[in-house]
């Protein structure tokens, strides 16, 4: 298993997605022939020169490589590798696929690799058996991540740059690169081990035993102030996380102004109820649209409650949001629509 790597070209003019996604798919079925002789010749560099044009042209900074499939002998990866801007381009990379087959599957992250103990890193030229691999791992309180802290001895003649990717690697072949996205907190390539190292075939336990806490749907209640120094109450998804809604890279921001408010600007008596009604009606339309849509977060201060929704931008979300604020009767409510794959709007709220 090799990383081809990544093929930057910052100067190309950027095509729409789905064009340069399609062109993608295009090329795919033309070429495929080539690819599967260089894949059975075992012709790495034939096949990188092949593949790092084609998957640069659907986006310069997405990142691919060639693993073992789930049911296919290999899996073509095209992955953000991270980038939480490219995450969603990825997947719908990965949504466009034709089906698999014996030979191919198709994945926009890095999968869990059933025998990664038995596998061999190669980095800047030292062999890093997983096997060998020790973490130290921690969950500090309050928290959903587990910090892990992983240590291999031949990480002593390696640089901070190359011990940090070997392990960014082993954690995806550990865990696939969305868990490590979802319940992976700080990372630190140790050249020391770990005080309580465990070795690294025990990480999946440990996060699994950390995942079965959120299995139900839970919500936070957060209190703070404005950049102004105004009370804010907020109530946010937890854990709040991009990866777990991959195509949903289009915010919804709803702003209800209401009349009934406290000395601190938060909403009381009847603007709280119909601020709790519009939410409930909101919910309900949200349900309808099945998996185009989700209420990330809304928050209460000076006057206003502002409601945070993210979808799928082939969906319907924006045009049923519009819809439920005609109803609104408590001054002039307000829709702003726009792109947001990071989440940027809600980034006090990511968990």
């Amino acid at each position: 298993m090799r990383l081809f790597g990544r093929k930057d070209d910052e100067d190309q003019e950027p095509a729409l997605p789905g064009d340069r996604i399609a062109d993608f798919w295009v090329w795919w079925e033309q070429t495929r022939p080539q690819v599967d002789a260089m894949v059975a010749a075992d012709e790495a560099e034939r096949l990188a020169d092949t593949l790092a044009p084609a998957v640069a042209a659907v986006e310069p900074g997405l990142v691919y490589e060639i693993a073992p499939g789930r049911n296919a002998a290999h899996a073509l990866v095209v992955t953000a590798a991270g980038d939480a801007e490219l995450r969603s381009l990825a997947h719908r990379w990965a949504k466009a696929a034709p089906p698999s087959d014996l030979l191919w599957e198709f994945h926009p992250s890095r999968q869990a690799n059933p025998l990664a103990l038995e596998l061999t890193l190669d980095v800047g030229g030292k062999e890093v058996a997983l096997e060998e691999l020790v973490m130290g791992l921690r969950v500090p309180r309050g928290s959903s991540r587990i910090d892990v802290a992983a240590f291999h001895p031949v990480f002593t003649d390696l640089d901070a740059d190359t011990r940090m990717e070997a392990t960014l690697l082993a954690l995806d072949w550990l865990l696939g690169e969305d868990d490590v996205a979802r319940w992976v907190g700080e990372i630190t390539a140790a050249d020391f081990p770990p005080i309580d190292a465990v070795a690294s075939a025990h990480l999946r336990a440990v996060v699994d035993d950390v995942a079965s806490g959120y299995e139900d749907e839970q919500w936070a209640l957060l209190e703070g102030q404005t950049a102004g120094g105004a009370p804010l109450v907020a109530t946010t998804r937890f854990p709040l996380r991009p990866v777990d809604y991959p195509l949903f890279d289009q915010h919804i921001q709803i702003t209800l102004p209401y009349s009934h408010r406290d000395e601190n600007g938060l909403p009381v008596g009847d603007s709280l109820t119909a601020l709790r009604d519009f939410e409930e009606r909101l919910a309900a339309r949200l349900t309808k649209l099945h998996a185009d849509a989700v209420l990330a977060a809304h928050l209460s201060a000076e006057g206003h409650r502002v409601i945070h929704v993210y979808a799928d931008p082939t969906g319907e979300a924006a045009i049923h949001a519009r819809e439920l604020i005609v109803s609104w009767e408590e001054g002039d409510p307000v829709v702003d629509v726009d792109s947001d794959p990071a989440w940027v709007a809600v980034a006090p709220f990511l968990s």
